[in-house]
Order: structure tokens, then C-alpha cells, then sequence
């Protein structure tokens, strides 16, 4: 079930002075390894869950999700089970590692229903080139090219993506932004469009909204206050995805 979008020292007399060269020397050299260490500005946070994939009301599915540092970057990955008729299971997982601006850097998938696909993707300056591994055929390779770095990617069955794709939006600035976006598992590049929709309570509960748009399709997301992703409505699907 997709969602597809269009030591001591000598006691000398000059002991305390040495001391005070060696401890300012020591601070110094320790605040240059802490600078060096502290990772870039970063438009992500720390994050872990598992989000219920309803159709019709039905549990159809769940996924595992953790967004987390990596290197000098952050790494995306979930795994999702999906089973909306008892003939259709299929599971699937992807990686995604990000620059601390959101462009993506590279991405990896593996996808298992009747056949096992992967695919392993770089991005560099705007551009996207993609191995792809189907079960039964000779691996091929795609590109493509996009105007910025900063793209969304959004695959299939991977709702936690989504999560990222709100951690892109300028909060600051507000108003309709638009991304350029991928669904690997489509091969399909396409723009999208997306806005806050203010705070709304559902069920009960707060949260803030915010909109994606394609030209003919409308994700609505529910946020918490520090912008973690909490459910997901696809009405015109008639799909949900709430976290646990």
C-alpha cells in the first residue's frame, strides 16, 4: 500500500607560572577539540518510534523508525511491514543519510514482496544517481537532476520520511514552500508543495498542522510542539498513520 505523489612537575620557583602556562595551554587546547567536535547547526533532532499504518480504520501495517547523528551528517532509516490483504504482504526498509541542512546524501532501500529489490543512491550538487538491483534482471543505472541539493525523498511505505520532509520547511518563514522530490521506489523525480496549517486537535489532543501538497494529492501531517512527526492523514486514501 503506497502513497505515490506526482604528568608532575619540578618544584622550582617558576612552578605556579608554568603551571598557569600549562593549564591555560591545556583549556585552549581542549576548547580547539571541542569546537572541532561540536557537530554543525542542524535542522534535525534526535528521534525514535513506531508508527501504526491503518487503511479503512484497519491495521494494515507498522514501522519501526529512528532518526539519529551520523559522522558529521544524520541518518534516516526505517523498516515497515505491510499486509493490507493477506495476498499482498511486503516489507520494506530504507537508509537515508542527510547533510545537518536536510540535503540528502545518499540512500539505500530494499523492498520484499514476491521479488527482493534494492537500490543504492548518491546524491551530489543536485544530482541523483541511482543503482538499481531487481530480482531476475541486470542491475541499471538512472540519474537525475534536480536545481538544488536540498530534495525531499519520500518512498513508498516509508511514512517516517515524511517526519524529515517537516524538519526541511522553514518554520521561521512560514507560508507555502516548494521541494523538489523523489520516490525511489518509482523512479519517479516531481515537486511538491508545503505549508503549516496552524495548531488542531484531534482526538483530543494538540498538535500543529502542516500540509503536502502534489497536484492531485494531499498528505496532512500532525506535528508535537518540537515538530516530531505524530500522525499522518491521507484522506482521499483513506489512509492513517499514528504514532504508537
Amino acid at each position: 500500500m503506497a502513497i505515490k505523489l506526482s604528568g608532575s612537575w619540578p618544584k622550582h620557583s617558576f612552578f605556579p607560572t608554568v603551571v598557569a602556562i600549562f593549564a591555560c595551554a591545556v583549556a585552549g587546547i581542549a576548547a580547539q577539540k571541542k569546537n572541532a567536535a561540536a557537530p554543525s547547526a542542524s535542522v534535525f533532532t534526535e528521534d525514535k518510534g513506531k508508527l501504526t499504518i491503518k487503511l479503512e480504520g484497519k491495521t494494515v501495517g507498522h514501522e519501526e523508525f529512528e532518526i539519529t547523528p551520523s559522522g558529521s551528517g544524520w541518518l534516516a532509516k526505517g523498516n515497515a511491514d505491510i499486509k493490507p490483504t493477506p495476498s499482498a504482504a511486503s516489507k520494506v526498509s530504507g537508509a537515508l543519510t542527510l547533510q545537518p541542512d536536510g540535503a540528502p546524501v545518499s540512500y539505500e532501500w530494499t523492498s520484499q514482496a514476491e521479488k527482493t529489490n534494492s537500490a543504492h543512491l548518491l546524491f551530489v550538487n543536485g544530482i541523483a544517481k541511482m543503482t538499481l538491483e531487481m530480482q531476475g534482471a541486470h542491475p541499471f543505472d538512472q540519474t537525475f537532476t534536480f536545481g538544488t541539493p536540498l530534495i525531499a525523498v519520500l518512498d513508498n511505505n516509508l511514512y517516517h520520511q515524511y517526519g524529515v520532509l517537516a524538519r526541511l520547511y522553514n518554520w521561521s518563514k512560514g507560508g507555502p514552500q516548494t521541494f523538489p522530490v523523489l520516490i525511489p521506489q518509482e523512479l519517479m523525480p516531481g515537486t511538491i508543495t508545503a505549508e503549516s496549517t496552524g495548531s488542531a486537535t484531534i482526538e483530543g489532543k494538540s498538535y500543529q498542522g502542516f500540509r503536502v501538497n502534489t497536484a492531485d494529492l494531499e498528505v496532512d501531517l500532525y506535528l508535537d510542539s518540537t515538530h516530531r512527526l505524530m500522525r499522518l492523514e491521507v484522506p482521499a486514501a483513506k489512509v492513517s498513520v499514528v504514532r504508537d
